[in-house]
């Protein structure tokens, strides 16, 4: 057997790392390939490209990439026309994907689509292209699959594998000593994202609301964990130039280590806020998207949702504070994060919204998603 799996960004990585296994557990002489990051290629699978060549955001910011983008997806159709994959397994990044799964999909190719795209935020007609793109959808969150009633798109809610894996986090002292970071006093853990793009933006302003925290917080150490090295230049020279003295580690990796070490996170929008709602850690969201983006989405009317972050969507009250855009000002953040650090009921007030979240999200979502590609697959 043959499955082929095609990962956009850090996040599919995290998912498709988690699915491998679980599909190797039902079809053990099967075969992975795909587009692949480092935790797919640990669980086995051959890599036909890298997840760095989908790892876009905005509008604006995808232009200068989209003859690579189109070439990639031409090959991959190619070759996975000539391999016949019993099923290829697109990984969120559903503007490419589903184009990709699409065109198999109408070479006789079963497809699935692991994340269902956001079209309860945005771009609702999408549910027109997935329904001619995906035999299956496997949605993380509970209120999705109602959105693909009535167009004859096969939806099934798993749960989401990171509820498991981070069912029994580290405690604090430890993922502290594990960094080198101060095992007493506060602590902060900086996020600027997993792309180039987002830490262009976020960078230098989280950079500053840091300082400005440190200035009225006594012994304040900070973390950020850098997704990849090629960002690590990035957030040095924001830390040098904004934040200079301050008692600030960057590491490579371990972002979850960097979180359980912290008592406030300061992190951007996306699926890093989960892992943070998985740890029980109180958080600042913030992002910045370039001005041409954030205008066509607000001229266009294409933004559906009041809030972005997913722990105020999941949750039955949205309690983490989000400054985006216009709003991501240091000092503001740096309010926020305050706020956090020094009033033990702010940080309940998140916590006790994000207990239930936990319990809900947690099915054993890659066995989950297994059983429903292995009927797709064999048809019982």
């Amino acid at each position: 057997m043959h499955i082929a799996l095609i990962a956009g960004e850090a996040s599919g990585d995290l998912l498709g790392g988690a699915l491998i296994p679980a599909l190797r557990a039902r079809f053990p002489d099967v075969r992975f390939s795909g587009v692949t990051g480092p935790r797919m290629r640990a669980a086995g699978c051959e890599s036909l490209a890298s997840i760095d060549r989908l790892s876009v955001m905005g509008i604006a910011e995808v232009l200068p990439k989209l003859p690579d983008l189109f070439r990639l997806r031409a090959e991959l159709v190619a070759w996975l026309s000539a391999e016949r994959p019993d099923v290829v397994i697109g990984i969120d990044a559903p503007d490419f994907n589903l184009g990709l799964e699409r065109r198999l999909r109408g070479r006789g190719l079963k497809t699935v689509h692991l994340v269902s795209p956001t079209i309860w935020a945005w771009r609702q007609g999408r549910v027109r292209t997935i329904a001619k793109s995906a035999d299956l959808v496997l949605c993380l969150f509970p209120f999705e699959p109602a959105f693909y009633a009535g167009h004859g798109v096969r939806a099934e809610y798993v749960g989401h594998p990171l509820a498991e894996e981070l069912a029994d986090p580290v405690g604090q002292p430890e993922a502290r000593r594990a960094l080198g970071l101060p095992v007493d006093g506060p602590c902060l853990a900086v996020l600027p994202g997993s792309r180039g793009g987002e830490l262009k933006q976020l960078a230098v302003p989280f950079a500053q609301a840091a300082a400005r925290l440190a200035s009225i917080t006594p012994g304040l150490s900070v973390v950020t964990p850098i997704a990849k090295p090629s960002l690590r230049p990035i957030m040095e020279r924001a830390v040098a130039g904004h934040a200079p003295g301050l008692n600030w580690i960057l590491v490579d990796g371990h972002s979850r280590a960097a979180m359980r070490a912290a008592d406030v996170v300061l992190l951007a929008s996306g699926t890093a806020t989960l892992e943070c709602l998985l740890l029980d850690r109180p958080m600042v969201v913030g992002y910045r998207m370039s001005a041409f983006t954030a205008f066509l989405l607000d001229t266009l009317g294409m933004l559906k949702i009041r809030h972005v972050s997913l722990p105020n969507l999941l949750s039955a009250e949205p309690v983490v504070p989000e400054l985006l855009q216009q709003h991501l000002r240091p000092a503001a953040l740096a309010d926020a994060l305050a706020q956090l650090l020094a009033d033990p009921a702010a940080r309940e007030r998140q916590r006790s919204q994000f207990a239930p979240v936990r319990a809900e999200l947690r099915r054993n979502a890659a066995q989950a998603s297994a059983a429903a590609i292995a009927e797709l697959i064999t048809g019982r």
